[in-house]
Protein backbone atom coordinates (compact mmCIF):
# COMPACT_ATOMS: atom_id res chain seq x y z
CA UNK A 1 0.00 0.00 0.00
CA UNK A 2 0.99 2.87 -0.11
CA UNK A 3 9.28 14.56 2.00
CA UNK A 4 9.00 17.02 3.74
CA UNK A 5 8.26 20.64 4.20
CA UNK A 6 7.30 22.37 7.62
CA UNK A 7 4.66 24.87 7.97
CA UNK A 8 3.89 24.31 11.66
CA UNK A 9 0.83 26.03 13.32
CA UNK A 10 1.17 27.84 16.43
CA UNK A 11 -1.03 25.56 19.06
CA UNK A 12 -0.62 24.83 22.66
CA UNK A 13 -0.66 20.96 23.31
CA UNK A 14 -2.97 20.12 26.29
CA UNK A 15 -1.04 18.67 29.03
CA UNK A 16 -1.82 14.22 29.67
CA UNK A 17 -3.80 13.57 32.30
CA UNK A 18 -3.90 9.50 33.49
CA UNK A 19 -6.59 7.47 34.76
CA UNK A 20 -9.47 8.92 32.97
CA UNK A 21 -12.91 7.02 33.91
CA UNK A 22 -14.56 4.92 30.70
CA UNK A 23 -18.22 4.76 31.12
CA UNK A 24 -21.56 4.66 29.19
CA UNK A 25 -22.55 3.16 26.07
CA UNK A 26 -24.07 4.06 23.00
CA UNK A 27 -22.79 6.23 19.89
CA UNK A 28 -25.12 9.37 19.90
CA UNK A 29 -24.65 11.95 17.37
CA UNK A 30 -20.51 11.66 15.93
CA UNK A 31 -20.86 10.17 18.49
CA UNK A 32 -19.12 8.08 21.65
CA UNK A 33 -19.45 7.20 25.66
CA UNK A 34 -18.87 10.82 27.10
CA UNK A 35 -15.51 9.23 29.13
CA UNK A 36 -13.69 8.31 25.28
CA UNK A 37 -15.03 11.49 23.83
CA UNK A 38 -13.76 13.54 26.26
CA UNK A 39 -10.24 11.85 27.24
CA UNK A 40 -7.47 13.79 27.46
CA UNK A 41 -4.76 11.27 26.08
CA UNK A 42 -7.06 10.95 22.97
CA UNK A 43 -7.01 14.80 22.22
CA UNK A 44 -3.52 14.82 22.75
CA UNK A 45 -3.32 12.18 19.92
CA UNK A 46 -6.15 13.45 17.98
CA UNK A 47 -3.62 17.38 17.85
CA UNK A 48 -0.38 15.49 17.36
CA UNK A 49 -1.88 13.20 14.64
CA UNK A 50 -3.37 16.45 12.94
CA UNK A 51 -0.08 18.50 13.13
CA UNK A 52 1.92 15.86 11.42
CA UNK A 53 -0.50 16.32 8.53
CA UNK A 54 -0.21 20.55 8.59
CA UNK A 55 3.94 20.57 9.17
CA UNK A 56 4.99 17.73 6.73
CA UNK A 57 2.58 18.41 3.59
CA UNK A 58 3.70 21.33 1.02
CA UNK A 59 1.92 24.28 1.27
CA UNK A 60 2.76 25.05 -2.37
CA UNK A 61 1.30 21.62 -4.04
CA UNK A 62 -0.16 20.18 -0.94
CA UNK A 63 1.74 16.78 -1.54
CA UNK A 64 2.08 14.86 1.72
CA UNK A 65 5.25 12.45 2.71
CA UNK A 66 4.49 8.94 2.47
CA UNK A 67 6.33 8.82 6.00
CA UNK A 68 8.68 11.18 7.82
CA UNK A 69 11.06 11.64 9.15
CA UNK A 70 13.08 9.50 6.52
CA UNK A 71 12.81 11.14 3.12
CA UNK A 72 10.48 9.93 0.73
CA UNK A 73 8.08 10.78 -1.88
CA UNK A 74 4.53 11.95 -1.63
CA UNK A 75 1.50 9.60 -1.23
CA UNK A 76 -1.65 10.47 -2.97
CA UNK A 77 -3.23 8.19 -0.23
CA UNK A 78 -2.03 10.80 2.38
CA UNK A 79 -3.36 13.91 0.30
CA UNK A 80 -6.53 12.78 0.59
CA UNK A 81 -6.32 12.24 4.44
CA UNK A 82 -4.54 15.66 4.68
CA UNK A 83 -7.32 17.00 2.76
CA UNK A 84 -9.58 15.64 5.13
CA UNK A 85 -7.63 16.35 8.65
CA UNK A 86 -7.43 20.58 7.80
CA UNK A 87 -11.37 20.94 8.31
CA UNK A 88 -11.34 19.10 11.52
CA UNK A 89 -8.31 21.46 12.45
CA UNK A 90 -10.90 24.65 12.20
CA UNK A 91 -13.27 23.14 13.76
CA UNK A 92 -11.21 22.32 16.82
CA UNK A 93 -9.65 25.71 17.04
CA UNK A 94 -5.86 24.24 15.85
CA UNK A 95 -5.50 26.47 12.36
CA UNK A 96 -8.17 29.44 11.22
CA UNK A 97 -10.72 28.39 8.02
CA UNK A 98 -8.52 30.97 5.67
CA UNK A 99 -5.18 28.96 6.51
CA UNK A 100 -7.32 25.58 5.35
CA UNK A 101 -8.74 27.23 2.71
CA UNK A 102 -5.29 28.49 1.62
CA UNK A 103 -3.91 24.75 1.80
CA UNK A 104 -6.72 23.17 0.56
CA UNK A 105 -6.74 24.97 -2.90
CA UNK A 106 -3.19 25.11 -3.08
CA UNK A 107 -3.37 21.36 -2.81
CA UNK A 108 -6.66 21.49 -5.54
CA UNK A 109 -4.77 23.87 -7.76
CA UNK A 110 -1.73 20.96 -8.11
CA UNK A 111 -3.73 18.18 -8.50
CA UNK A 112 -5.81 19.99 -11.45
CA UNK A 113 -2.80 21.10 -13.44
CA UNK A 114 -0.79 17.95 -12.72
CA UNK A 115 0.35 16.17 -16.06
CA UNK A 116 -2.11 13.53 -16.63
CA UNK A 117 -0.99 11.29 -19.84
CA UNK A 118 0.75 7.94 -20.57
CA UNK A 119 4.48 8.55 -20.44
CA UNK A 120 6.92 6.51 -18.58
CA UNK A 121 8.00 9.84 -15.98
CA UNK A 122 6.46 12.98 -17.05
CA UNK A 123 3.05 12.82 -15.79
CA UNK A 124 1.43 12.79 -12.37
CA UNK A 125 -1.46 10.46 -13.48
CA UNK A 126 -3.54 9.17 -16.58
CA UNK A 127 -7.39 9.23 -17.08
CA UNK A 128 -7.92 11.09 -14.01
CA UNK A 129 -6.31 8.72 -11.94
CA UNK A 130 -2.81 9.07 -10.06
CA UNK A 131 -0.03 7.35 -9.53
CA UNK A 132 0.10 5.78 -6.35
CA UNK A 133 3.20 7.57 -5.23
CA UNK A 134 4.47 11.44 -6.59
CA UNK A 135 8.00 12.82 -6.22
CA UNK A 136 8.56 15.85 -3.87
CA UNK A 137 9.90 17.98 -6.50
CA UNK A 138 7.55 18.48 -9.65
CA UNK A 139 5.05 16.08 -8.38
CA UNK A 140 5.49 13.31 -11.25
CA UNK A 141 5.30 9.75 -11.04
CA UNK A 142 7.79 8.56 -8.83
CA UNK A 143 9.95 5.34 -9.99
CA UNK A 144 8.20 2.49 -11.69
CA UNK A 145 5.25 2.80 -9.17
CA UNK A 146 1.27 1.96 -10.76
CA UNK A 147 -1.76 4.06 -11.42
CA UNK A 148 -3.26 3.28 -8.66
CA UNK A 149 -6.99 2.85 -8.37
CA UNK A 150 -7.80 2.83 -4.89
CA UNK A 151 -4.88 5.22 -3.66
CA UNK A 152 -6.77 7.85 -5.87
CA UNK A 153 -10.15 6.79 -4.20
CA UNK A 154 -8.72 7.70 -1.12
CA UNK A 155 -7.46 10.70 -2.66
CA UNK A 156 -10.85 11.38 -4.30
CA UNK A 157 -12.33 11.06 -0.72
CA UNK A 158 -10.88 13.56 0.51
CA UNK A 159 -10.98 15.64 -2.58
CA UNK A 160 -15.41 15.55 -2.30
CA UNK A 161 -15.12 16.21 1.79
CA UNK A 162 -13.72 19.61 1.10
CA UNK A 163 -16.06 20.06 -1.75
CA UNK A 164 -18.88 19.86 0.53
CA UNK A 165 -16.90 21.33 3.83
CA UNK A 166 -15.85 24.14 1.64
CA UNK A 167 -19.57 25.78 0.86
CA UNK A 168 -19.20 29.68 1.62
CA UNK A 169 -19.71 32.57 -0.39
CA UNK A 170 -15.73 33.49 -0.48
CA UNK A 171 -14.61 33.19 -3.79
CA UNK A 172 -11.67 30.71 -3.07
CA UNK A 173 -14.27 28.76 -2.13
CA UNK A 174 -16.05 28.23 -4.84
CA UNK A 175 -13.24 27.56 -6.22
CA UNK A 176 -12.37 24.42 -4.32
CA UNK A 177 -15.94 23.13 -4.74
CA UNK A 178 -15.13 23.64 -9.00
CA UNK A 179 -12.03 22.15 -8.87
CA UNK A 180 -13.33 19.18 -6.97
CA UNK A 181 -15.80 18.74 -9.01
CA UNK A 182 -13.54 18.94 -11.86
CA UNK A 183 -10.60 16.17 -10.14
CA UNK A 184 -13.60 13.49 -9.75
CA UNK A 185 -15.32 14.09 -12.87
CA UNK A 186 -12.61 13.17 -14.90
CA UNK A 187 -11.67 10.04 -13.56
CA UNK A 188 -12.38 7.19 -16.39
CA UNK A 189 -13.75 4.84 -14.39
CA UNK A 190 -14.60 2.30 -17.57
CA UNK A 191 -11.48 2.66 -18.81
CA UNK A 192 -9.90 0.54 -15.63
CA UNK A 193 -12.32 -2.05 -15.55
CA UNK A 194 -10.68 -4.45 -18.17
CA UNK A 195 -11.85 -7.54 -16.87
CA UNK A 196 -15.91 -6.40 -15.87
CA UNK A 197 -17.47 -5.51 -14.23
CA UNK A 198 -14.22 -5.26 -11.61
CA UNK A 199 -12.52 -2.22 -11.71
CA UNK A 200 -8.75 -2.89 -11.73
CA UNK A 201 -6.57 -2.71 -9.33
CA UNK A 202 -4.09 -0.40 -11.02
CA UNK A 203 -2.02 0.03 -14.12
CA UNK A 204 1.12 0.54 -15.76
CA UNK A 205 2.05 2.47 -18.50
CA UNK A 206 5.01 -0.24 -19.33
CA UNK A 207 2.64 -2.97 -19.00
CA UNK A 208 -0.90 -2.04 -19.13
CA UNK A 209 -2.94 -3.23 -16.67
CA UNK A 210 -2.57 -5.01 -13.43
CA UNK A 211 -4.21 -8.88 -13.38
CA UNK A 212 -5.61 -8.37 -10.09
CA UNK A 213 -9.29 -6.63 -9.55
CA UNK A 214 -11.13 -5.50 -6.66
CA UNK A 215 -13.31 -8.62 -6.36
CA UNK A 216 -13.44 -9.61 -2.69
CA UNK A 217 -14.33 -7.81 0.28
CA UNK A 218 -11.80 -5.07 1.13
CA UNK A 219 -11.10 -0.96 1.35
CA UNK A 220 -12.40 -1.04 -2.07
CA UNK A 221 -16.39 0.09 -0.37
CA UNK A 222 -15.08 3.65 -0.84
CA UNK A 223 -13.87 2.87 -4.19
CA UNK A 224 -16.68 1.07 -5.97
CA UNK A 225 -19.36 4.12 -4.38
CA UNK A 226 -17.00 6.63 -6.17
CA UNK A 227 -16.85 4.81 -10.02
CA UNK A 228 -21.10 4.24 -9.50
CA UNK A 229 -21.43 8.11 -8.31
CA UNK A 230 -19.23 9.80 -10.97
CA UNK A 231 -21.16 11.91 -12.78
CA UNK A 232 -19.63 11.62 -16.80
CA UNK A 233 -18.10 7.66 -16.49
CA UNK A 234 -19.98 5.77 -13.70
CA UNK A 235 -19.82 1.69 -13.91
CA UNK A 236 -23.49 0.57 -14.41
CA UNK A 237 -25.50 -0.36 -10.12
CA UNK A 238 -24.84 -3.91 -11.13
CA UNK A 239 -21.88 -3.73 -10.39
CA UNK A 240 -21.88 -3.34 -6.73
CA UNK A 241 -24.04 -6.99 -6.88
CA UNK A 242 -21.70 -8.44 -8.50
CA UNK A 243 -18.85 -7.92 -6.31
CA UNK A 244 -20.98 -8.42 -3.00
CA UNK A 245 -22.04 -11.66 -4.35
CA UNK A 246 -18.33 -13.09 -3.88
CA UNK A 247 -18.81 -12.13 -0.12
CA UNK A 248 -19.89 -15.22 1.32
CA UNK A 249 -16.75 -16.92 1.05
CA UNK A 250 -15.17 -14.01 3.77
CA UNK A 251 -18.24 -14.82 5.92
CA UNK A 252 -16.70 -15.94 9.43
CA UNK A 253 -17.00 -16.06 12.95
CA UNK A 254 -13.38 -15.70 13.72
CA UNK A 255 -12.44 -15.14 16.63
CA UNK A 256 -14.83 -13.88 18.97
CA UNK A 257 -17.51 -15.59 17.36
CA UNK A 258 -19.65 -12.76 16.20
CA UNK A 259 -20.15 -13.66 12.15
CA UNK A 260 -18.99 -11.22 9.99
CA UNK A 261 -16.98 -10.15 6.94
CA UNK A 262 -13.99 -11.11 7.45
CA UNK A 263 -10.43 -9.42 5.77
CA UNK A 264 -7.51 -9.65 8.51
CA UNK A 265 -5.47 -6.46 8.51
CA UNK A 266 -8.08 -3.56 10.05
CA UNK A 267 -7.22 -0.50 7.70
CA UNK A 268 -10.02 -3.06 5.45
CA UNK A 269 -12.43 -2.29 7.96
CA UNK A 270 -11.41 1.30 8.66
CA UNK A 271 -10.75 3.47 4.91
CA UNK A 272 -13.98 3.70 3.32
CA UNK A 273 -15.42 4.44 6.94
CA UNK A 274 -13.54 7.15 7.29
CA UNK A 275 -15.51 9.35 4.86
CA UNK A 276 -18.81 7.28 4.58
CA UNK A 277 -21.01 6.85 7.78
CA UNK A 278 -22.82 3.03 6.94
CA UNK A 279 -24.47 3.27 10.27
CA UNK A 280 -28.38 2.15 9.45
CA UNK A 281 -27.83 1.93 6.09
CA UNK A 282 -27.59 -1.42 4.32
CA UNK A 283 -26.93 -2.63 0.63
CA UNK A 284 -28.75 -5.64 -0.71
CA UNK A 285 -25.78 -8.11 0.69
CA UNK A 286 -25.90 -6.73 4.13
CA UNK A 287 -29.74 -6.58 5.04
CA UNK A 288 -29.39 -10.40 4.36
CA UNK A 289 -27.02 -10.68 7.50
CA UNK A 290 -29.34 -8.60 9.41
CA UNK A 291 -26.27 -6.01 9.99
CA UNK A 292 -24.58 -3.27 8.30
CA UNK A 293 -21.04 -2.54 7.37
CA UNK A 294 -20.42 -0.41 10.54
CA UNK A 295 -21.34 -3.55 12.76
CA UNK A 296 -19.31 -5.65 10.37
CA UNK A 297 -16.67 -3.37 11.31
CA UNK A 298 -17.10 -3.27 15.03
CA UNK A 299 -16.80 -6.82 15.12
CA UNK A 300 -13.77 -6.89 12.92
CA UNK A 301 -12.34 -5.09 16.14
CA UNK A 302 -13.67 -6.97 18.93
CA UNK A 303 -12.54 -10.21 17.15
CA UNK A 304 -9.07 -8.62 17.08
CA UNK A 305 -9.22 -7.84 20.59
CA UNK A 306 -10.52 -11.85 21.40
CA UNK A 307 -6.98 -12.58 19.24
CA UNK A 308 -5.13 -10.29 21.16
CA UNK A 309 -6.39 -11.72 24.04
CA UNK A 310 -6.07 -15.42 23.62
CA UNK A 311 -2.50 -14.76 21.89
CA UNK A 312 -2.02 -17.96 20.19
CA UNK A 313 1.14 -17.01 18.78
CA UNK A 314 3.00 -16.33 22.27
CA UNK A 315 3.77 -12.80 21.29
CA UNK A 316 5.03 -10.78 23.93
CA UNK A 317 2.26 -7.63 24.87
CA UNK A 318 -0.40 -9.07 23.32
CA UNK A 319 -3.82 -9.23 25.62
CA UNK A 320 -7.25 -7.36 26.28
CA UNK A 321 -5.88 -3.92 26.55
CA UNK A 322 -3.09 -4.06 24.05
CA UNK A 323 -4.27 -5.40 20.59
CA UNK A 324 -4.13 -4.01 16.84
CA UNK A 325 -2.70 -5.36 13.57
CA UNK A 326 -2.89 -3.93 10.14
CA UNK A 327 -0.84 -3.12 7.43
CA UNK A 328 2.15 -1.18 8.87
CA UNK A 329 6.15 -1.14 9.36
CA UNK A 330 8.13 -3.79 10.62
CA UNK A 331 12.03 -5.15 11.59
CA UNK A 332 12.61 -6.42 8.33
CA UNK A 333 12.35 -10.29 6.90
CA UNK A 334 13.80 -12.39 8.86
CA UNK A 335 13.88 -15.38 11.45
CA UNK A 336 15.29 -15.42 14.72
CA UNK A 337 14.88 -17.59 17.78
CA UNK A 338 13.96 -16.26 20.29
CA UNK A 339 13.26 -17.79 23.92
CA UNK A 340 14.09 -21.15 21.74
CA UNK A 341 11.50 -20.46 19.52
CA UNK A 342 12.00 -20.18 16.15
CA UNK A 343 9.86 -16.51 15.16
CA UNK A 344 9.74 -15.13 11.51
CA UNK A 345 9.49 -10.98 10.54
CA UNK A 346 8.32 -8.84 8.21
CA UNK A 347 9.53 -5.40 7.46
CA UNK A 348 5.95 -3.55 5.71
CA UNK A 349 3.11 -5.78 5.34
CA UNK A 350 -0.26 -6.37 6.07
CA UNK A 351 -1.14 -7.79 9.32
CA UNK A 352 -3.89 -9.50 10.64
CA UNK A 353 -4.99 -12.94 12.91
CA UNK A 354 -3.07 -16.17 11.92
CA UNK A 355 -1.97 -13.58 8.57
CA UNK A 356 1.86 -12.71 9.05
CA UNK A 357 1.25 -12.05 12.85
CA UNK A 358 5.04 -11.36 13.47
CA UNK A 359 3.84 -9.44 17.03
CA UNK A 360 4.41 -6.56 15.47
CA UNK A 361 1.61 -3.88 17.16
CA UNK A 362 0.57 -0.66 14.86
CA UNK A 363 -1.23 1.98 17.09
CA UNK A 364 -3.67 3.35 14.43
CA UNK A 365 -5.46 -0.85 14.04
CA UNK A 366 -6.75 0.79 17.32
CA UNK A 367 -6.54 4.29 17.67
CA UNK A 368 -8.30 4.39 13.81
CA UNK A 369 -10.77 1.99 15.48
CA UNK A 370 -12.24 4.48 17.55
CA UNK A 371 -15.54 5.45 15.91
CA UNK A 372 -16.04 1.82 16.10
CA UNK A 373 -15.65 0.80 19.79
CA UNK A 374 -14.77 4.03 21.58
CA UNK A 375 -14.41 2.33 24.63
CA UNK A 376 -11.95 -0.52 23.59
CA UNK A 377 -9.75 2.15 21.32
CA UNK A 378 -9.84 4.63 24.30
CA UNK A 379 -8.29 1.74 26.84
CA UNK A 380 -6.07 0.60 24.09
CA UNK A 381 -4.01 4.09 23.66
CA UNK A 382 -4.11 4.59 27.28
CA UNK A 383 -2.62 0.98 27.47
CA UNK A 384 0.32 1.69 24.90
CA UNK A 385 1.43 5.01 26.22
CA UNK A 386 1.08 3.86 29.75
CA UNK A 387 3.52 0.72 29.19
CA UNK A 388 5.46 2.13 26.41
CA UNK A 389 5.43 5.73 27.00
CA UNK A 390 8.37 8.07 25.30
CA UNK A 391 9.85 4.48 23.29
CA UNK A 392 6.38 4.82 21.32
CA UNK A 393 5.10 8.34 21.33
CA UNK A 394 6.75 11.53 19.65
CA UNK A 395 5.81 14.73 17.96
CA UNK A 396 3.27 13.09 16.21
CA UNK A 397 2.09 10.99 18.40
CA UNK A 398 2.11 7.78 18.57
CA UNK A 399 5.38 6.78 15.97
CA UNK A 400 3.36 3.87 13.58
CA UNK A 401 4.68 0.35 14.97
CA UNK A 402 6.42 -1.89 17.73
CA UNK A 403 7.24 -4.86 18.67
CA UNK A 404 7.74 -5.97 22.29
CA UNK A 405 9.08 -9.84 21.66
CA UNK A 406 12.07 -8.89 19.30
CA UNK A 407 14.18 -7.04 22.31
CA UNK A 408 17.33 -7.65 20.71
CA UNK A 409 19.11 -8.59 16.81
CA UNK A 410 22.06 -9.21 15.12
CA UNK A 411 19.74 -8.86 12.19
CA UNK A 412 19.75 -5.55 9.80
CA UNK A 413 16.76 -3.67 10.03
CA UNK A 414 14.65 -2.77 7.58
CA UNK A 415 13.01 -0.15 9.46
CA UNK A 416 13.41 1.39 13.27
CA UNK A 417 15.66 0.45 16.08
CA UNK A 418 15.54 -1.78 19.49
CA UNK A 419 14.83 0.51 22.34
CA UNK A 420 15.42 -0.74 25.88
CA UNK A 421 12.69 -1.21 27.89
CA UNK A 422 10.26 -1.47 25.11
CA UNK A 423 11.58 -3.72 22.04
CA UNK A 424 11.35 -2.94 18.14
CA UNK A 425 10.05 0.35 17.37
CA UNK A 426 9.36 2.00 14.27
CA UNK A 427 10.94 5.00 13.10
CA UNK A 428 8.51 6.72 11.22
CA UNK A 429 5.08 8.07 10.85
CA UNK A 430 2.64 7.35 7.95
CA UNK A 431 0.53 9.24 5.98
CA UNK A 432 -1.94 6.68 5.31
CA UNK A 433 -1.88 5.53 9.08
CA UNK A 434 -2.23 8.75 10.84
CA UNK A 435 -5.07 9.82 8.30
CA UNK A 436 -7.77 7.20 9.40
CA UNK A 437 -6.62 8.59 13.77
CA UNK A 438 -7.39 12.16 12.81
CA UNK A 439 -10.46 11.18 11.02
CA UNK A 440 -11.99 8.52 13.17
CA UNK A 441 -11.28 10.34 16.29
CA UNK A 442 -13.11 13.62 14.93
CA UNK A 443 -16.10 11.13 13.75
CA UNK A 444 -16.16 9.63 17.17
CA UNK A 445 -16.32 13.29 18.42
CA UNK A 446 -18.47 15.22 16.40
CA UNK A 447 -19.51 13.11 12.63
CA UNK A 448 -17.57 15.81 11.47
CA UNK A 449 -16.52 14.27 8.09
CA UNK A 450 -19.81 11.65 8.20
CA UNK A 451 -22.07 14.65 8.29
CA UNK A 452 -20.27 16.87 5.73
CA UNK A 453 -19.96 13.59 3.22
CA UNK A 454 -23.43 13.00 3.56
CA UNK A 455 -24.18 16.68 2.41
CA UNK A 456 -21.90 15.20 -1.29
CA UNK A 457 -24.20 14.34 -4.36
CA UNK A 458 -21.82 12.02 -5.52
CA UNK A 459 -21.74 9.89 -2.25
CA UNK A 460 -25.61 10.06 -2.12
CA UNK A 461 -25.73 8.77 -5.82
CA UNK A 462 -22.98 6.14 -5.54
CA UNK A 463 -24.58 4.29 -2.34
CA UNK A 464 -28.26 4.64 -3.85
CA UNK A 465 -27.05 3.11 -7.23
CA UNK A 466 -24.94 0.57 -5.04
CA UNK A 467 -28.84 -0.42 -3.47
CA UNK A 468 -28.42 1.47 -0.68
CA UNK A 469 -31.32 2.29 1.34
CA UNK A 470 -32.66 3.19 5.28
CA UNK A 471 -31.18 5.08 7.65
CA UNK A 472 -30.07 9.01 6.59
CA UNK A 473 -30.46 7.90 2.88
CA UNK A 474 -34.21 7.53 3.59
Amino acid sequence: MLARRQFVASTAIAALVAGCTRAGAGLPGGGAPAAAASDPLVSELHQRSFRFFWDTTDPENGLAPDRWPTPSFASIAAVGYALTAYPIGVSNGWITREQARIRTLATLEFLASAPQGDSQSSDSGYKGFFYHFLGVTVGHRFARCELSTVDTALLLGGVLFAQSWFDGDHPEEARIRSLAEQIYARVDWRWITPRPPFVSMGWHPESGFIPHDWDIYNEALLLYVLALGSPTYPLPPETWNAWTARFDAQWTDGWGGEPHLHYAPLFVHQYSHVWIDFRGIQDGYMAGKGIDYFENSRRAVRAQRAYASANPGGWAGYDAEVWGLTACDGPGDFAQAIDGRERQFFSYSARGPGDRDDGTIAPTAAAGSIAFEPELATQAITAMHRRYGAGVWGEYGFLDSFNPTLTATNQKLQHGRIVPGVGWVDSDYLGIDQGPIVAMIENMRSGLVWETMKRNPHIRRGLQRAGFTGGWLA
